[in-house]
């Protein structure tokens, strides 16, 4: 991907006089990084591929390249944007709303769950020429017949990894085969994941690629050696790197499976979120344990090397190094799980004194010392340890039970229950689904989820912490 040096004015755009002066009116001077970088090629046509995070002004981005395309006479659905939630839904069709105000009769419609189907279907028959919704509604559409794309000429995917997170690609990849062949995607996320990579893959036609540098973004690992004097201060050194840097998402490596387990079981008598991962587990416990850790639910993972094989661990802020990898190539792979996707990561190994020899051999492989550096203060392990930011939630239904990620979000997301933000990752397995929630409203997702039906069934649902 790369970067776009262009941050000049709308009106360098071949854009129509009506959509300049709107944007001007609304005080749109000058384009922010990923309008400058991906607006050209949106607007002559192409696919696009535009890595960016929310704020960042990626509607206004892909809603002037839909917009531009727009015939008002044909009143048919002309352009398709998808969201992982209603509240982005809601946000992404008021900024598509304003910035057409000056266009005659443009028509921008919401399809959601969470919200009655009989008004959308009156909306839909009423016509729209441009539709924003969450896949597992705009998917429940097509299948009644209500929705027709076969006439769509843009289709936006906004927040790509999220919709991925949650469980949405069968859904994604059935909307896509209602879509004629010959439209253009667009497709943003905030990471650029093998998951979207594969997902674009599947959908675009020699897309242009945009990734927008972030301000603060230090693209780098910071590796640091911390020396220790027996097994009892290694532990208290942990526990002293883990409350100073209080990484939200981690990997503790040992070289053994019963080491592995001994600190887990250590780390969370100490207060902390962790859980172990090895060889001696049933498959059943490590798909549980994975699909705690990549929720969210669980800060703090110990794992064996060939446990952590194959992981596909994304946005991990740190690696510890319990001890040094015997193989010292390993300790290469260990190091390269954190600061991934342009993010920033730290790397902390330690070594006692009967280690140097395997430090200075770790050195020599590398080519150059590692940086040294004092352990944290004593005072740091009076901290309270911290807790993680989301909770999981297992169902006893999944695809078995025809249960969909969508049905999942909406019956969280119905009347009196949560916001769509504060779900986190959704997965489906055949018989039972796991979903993230904010920690702070476990309980009352919980109780929405007992109180509420998913297709027309009541599911059993408890909270998983182990």
């Amino acid at each position: 991907m790369s970067d776009s040096p262009n941050d000049g004015a709308f009106a360098s755009l071949p854009l129509a006089p009506p959509l300049l002066a709107n944007l001007d009116s609304l005080g749109y001077l000058a384009m922010t990084p990923v309008q400058a970088a991906s607006l050209p090629p949106v607007l002559a046509g192409r696919d696009v591929i535009a890595q960016a995070r929310t704020g960042s002004g990626k509607t206004a981005a892909f809603g002037l390249g839909l917009l531009s395309r727009l015939d008002v006479s044909r009143f048919q659905v002309q352009a398709l944007v998808l969201c992982p939630t209603r509240e982005l839904a809601g946000q992404v069709a008021g900024e598509l709303r304003r910035l057409a105000r000056t266009l005659p009769n443009v028509k921008v419609l919401t399809l959601c769950g969470g919200a009655p189907f009989g008004p959308q279907l009156a909306s839909l028959a009423h016509g729209a020429h441009v539709v924003v919704g969450t896949p597992g509604r705009i998917e429940e559409h097509l299948r009644k017949g209500a929705l027709d794309l076969a006439s769509l000429d843009v289709l936006v995917l906004d927040e790509a990894d999220r919709m991925l997170d949650m469980g949405f690609q069968p859904s994604l990849e059935a909307i896509v085969g209602a879509t004629p062949a010959s439209r253009q995607t667009l497709l943003f996320s905030a990471t650029y994941s093998d998951e979207v990579r594969g997902i674009a893959q599947g959908l675009m036609r020699d897309p242009a690629e945009v990734a927008v540098a972030e301000a603060h973004d230090e693209s780098t690992i910071r590796q640091r050696v911390y020396r220790v004097a027996d097994e009892t201060q290694r532990f208290a050194a942990l526990r002293g790197l883990l409350l100073q840097h209080r990484p939200r998402s981690s990997v503790v490596f040992c070289n053994t499976r019963r080491e592995a387990q001994e600190l887990a079981d250590a780390l969370a008598e100490a207060g902390f979120s962790a859980l172990a991962l090895h060889g001696d587990l049933e498959q059943r416990d490590r798909d549980r344990i994975l699909v705690l850790f990549a929720n969210h639910s669980v800060s703090i993972l110990v794992a064996t090397d060939v446990a952590a094989r194959g992981l596909d661990i994304a946005a991990l802020d740190a690696v510890f190094n319990y001890q040094i990898a015997r193989d010292l190539e390993v300790h290469v792979h260990r190091v390269g799980r954190t600061g991934r996707a342009g993010g920033s990561g730290i790397a902390c190994t330690l070594v006692s004194e009967s280690e140097a020899y395997r430090l200075e051999r770790l050195n020599e492989f590398l080519g150059e010392p590692l940086e040294e550096a004092p352990l944290p203060p004593r005072s740091v392990l009076t901290r309270e340890p911290f807790l993680p930011q989301m909770a999981t939630l297992q169902l006893d239904g999944g695809k078995k039970q025809k249960v969909r990620p969508g049905d999942i979000l909406g019956a969280l997301t119905g009347e009196g229950g949560i916001e769509g933000a504060q779900v986190g990752k959704i997965k489906v397995l055949e018989r039972s689904a796991y979903v993230a929630v904010q920690r702070e409203v476990a309980k009352a997702a919980l109780a929405q989820l007992g109180t509420g039906k998913l297709k027309g069934r009541s599911f059993r649902a408890r909270r998983v912490s182990r």
